[in-house]
């Protein structure tokens, strides 16, 4: 199936082919980031905007 494509690629072809490639792969890192997210780290930063007078710091965040 993908022969096809890549016998009949012409000049332009060649940067619309890797422009989707490059999607994809991004697509799928960003994915597979946020699949491995921990739920303490989830909870902390959505709880980020409602704790205005708490001060974290950076070793407090990483737990």
């Amino acid at each position: 199936m993908f022969k096809q494509f890549t016998e009949n690629i012409n000049g332009h072809q060649v940067y619309l082919l890797s422009s989707l490639g490059i999607f994809l792969v991004f697509f799928i890192v960003v994915a597979i980031i946020l699949f491995r997210l921990g739920k303490k780290h989830v909870d902390h930063m959505s709880a980020l905007p409602l704790n205005d007078n708490e001060t974290d710091s950076p070793k407090n965040v990483l737990q």
